[in-house]
C-alpha cells in the first residue's frame, strides 16, 4: 500500500459529536480530507449547517444531544438508514467546569459526567453494531492532558476524562474480536475560542503554560484533527487501547 493510501479514509462514514466548532470541526475537516463521509453531531443547528457548508458535499449535520441517552438507539438506527453503517465514531462532545473541588456541587459533577462520559458510552453502545458490521470500526475518544496528570480547579473535568482513559483500555479488549479499534487523543493546550477567552482575562496564565510546554506554543485544532484521522486510518490498523498525547510535550514538561 502506497503512503497516500495508507492514510486514506475512503469508504468510511464518521460521526463526530460536538462537530460544529473547535476540535470537533477540525476533526471533521481532517476526516473528510481523507475521503470519509462525515456526520457532524451537535445541539446548535445553525452552527452545524455553517460547518457543513464549509466542509462541502462530504458532510452532513445531525442535531443531537448526547445527554439524551434514551434517544441514542433510535438516533443510531436513523443515521444508518440515511448514511449506511457508521465505521468511525469520534466522541468529542464535552464540557468543562473551573471550580475548587470542595465548592463543586454534586449536580455539577453529575452534569459533567453525563455529557463527557455517560453520553459517550451510550452512543458508543448504540453504534457498536454498525462499527462491527463495517468490518473496520474505529472509536476515538477526545480525552485531555487533565487525565494524564493533576491540574487544580478542574476536578470534575479531570475525573470525567480519566474515566474515558479507563473506557479506552476496557473497550479495546472487548471490541477487538469485532475488529473495532478503540483509542483516545489527549489534547494539551489548544488555541480555541474557549482558551482565548480564558487567557484574555489572565495573560500570565498563558505565559506560564507556554513556559512549561517544551515546544513553547499552543496547539492548533487541526493538530488534534489530523491525529484522529491517523488513528482511524489503515496506518494505525495495529493500534488499539492507546492514549495519544498531542500537547507539545506538556505532559512530559509539567
Amino acid at each position: 500500500m502506497s503512503a497516500p493510501h495508507v492514510f486514506s479514509l475512503e469508504g468510511h462514514t464518521a460521526l463526530i459529536t460536538g462537530g460544529g466548532s473547535g476540535i470537533g470541526l477540525a476533526t471533521a475537516h481532517a476526516l473528510a480530507a481523507g475521503g470519509a463521509k462525515v456526520i457532524l453531531g451537535g445541539r446548535r443547528e445553525k452552527e452545524l449547517n455553517d460547518a457543513v457548508a464549509a466542509i462541502g458535499a462530504a458532510a452532513s449535520a445531525q442535531v443531537m444531544d448526547v445527554t439524551d441517552t434514551a434517544a441514542m438507539p433510535a438516533l443510531a438506527a436513523a443515521l444508518r438508514e440515511k448514511h449506511g453503517p457508521i465505521s468511525i465514531l469520534v466522541n468529542n462532545a464535552g464540557i468543562n467546569l473551573k471550580k475548587p473541588f470542595v465548592d463543586t456541587a454534586e449536580s455539577e459533577l453529575l452534569g459533567i459526567l453525563q455529557t463527557n462520559v455517560i453520553g459517550a458510552m451510550a452512543l458508543t453502545r448504540a453504534v457498536h453494531p454498525q462499527l462491527k458490521e463495517s468490518g473496520q470500526g474505529s472509536v476515538v475518544f477526545i480525552s485531555s492532558m487533565a487525565a494524564l496528570f493533576g491540574i487544580p480547579w478542574v476536578s470534575a473535568y479531570s475525573i470525567s476524562k480519566s474515566a474515558l482513559t479507563g473506557a479506552v483500555r476496557t473497550l479495546s479488549l472487548e471490541f477487538g474480536a469485532d475488529n473495532i479499534r478503540v483509542n483516545a487523543v489527549a489534547p494539551g493546550w489548544i488555541d480555541t475560542a474557549m482558551s482565548r477567552k480564558a487567557f484574555a482575562s489572565d495573560p500570565a496564565r498563558k505565559e506560564k503554560i507556554l513556559s512549561r510546554t517544551p515546544l513553547g506554543v499552543l496547539g492548533d485544532t487541526s493538530d488534534i484533527g489530523w491525529s484522529v484521522a491517523y488513528l482511524c486510518s489503515p496506518a494505525a490498523k495495529f493500534v488499539t487501547g492507546a492514549i495519544l498525547p498531542v500537547d507539545g510535550g506538556a505532559s512530559i514538561g509539567f
